[in-house]
């Protein structure tokens, strides 16, 4: 049996959001075996951490959408993983952001890749509603959220984790139909 599917590109003005392919495992797996990933699941150990990596693969073959790999335009090294997610036991669609290496903190990064996965959510993809999962304790994620105009829903129902999270909910452009 093949599956067959694709993913689109997502070009900002300094960045490419792009789909997974095998080059980008390494740094992903790296990455993700880091105490830096604690919010994003992590550190996981190198095996599950490469899991992790192809279940991302599988999301868009299960949805049609997913999470995008992050570059700088015109380049190829993965800063991160910005975009769209909803797995088994998610309570509602989810835009969620992960950079790889701190040093690529506090440039914008990650609130310019989160619009334009935000945009797509709202654009060809359809969605009514976004929210972001997000540990009470991650600060400076919870500080994006609310740059890019989100507000703590506390009414929201939670996804099926076993760690605590505030769910911050995306407004809907206006005027934008679904």
């Amino acid at each position: 049996m093949t599956v067959a599917f694709s993913t689109p590109t997502l070009m900002t003005e300094r960045l490419t959001l792009r789909g997974f392919k095998p080059s980008d495992a390494d740094p992903f797996v790296s990455a993700f075996t880091q105490d830096r990933m604690q919010y994003a699941g992590g550190p996981m150990t190198p095996k599950l951490a490469w899991r992790h990596f192809v279940s991302n693969i599988g999301h868009w073959v299960a949805n049609g959408f997913g999470m995008f790999i992050v570059t700088w335009r015109g380049e190829d090294r993965p800063l991160g993983i910005v975009g769209h997610w909803y797995p088994l036991g998610w309570a509602e669609k989810e835009v969620g952001w992960v950079l790889f290496d701190d040093a690529d903190e506090g440039k914008g990064i990650a609130q310019e890749a989160a619009q334009a996965s935000l945009d797509q959510a709202f654009g060809p993809l359809g969605w009514d509603t976004a929210v972001s999962y997000i540990a009470p304790e991650n600060t400076g994620s919870i500080k994006l959220a609310e740059r890019l105009g989100a507000t703590l829903d506390p009414e929201a129902p939670k996804p099926e984790t076993t760690s605590p999270c505030l769910i911050y909910r995306h407004p809907k452009p206006q005027g934008r139909v679904a």
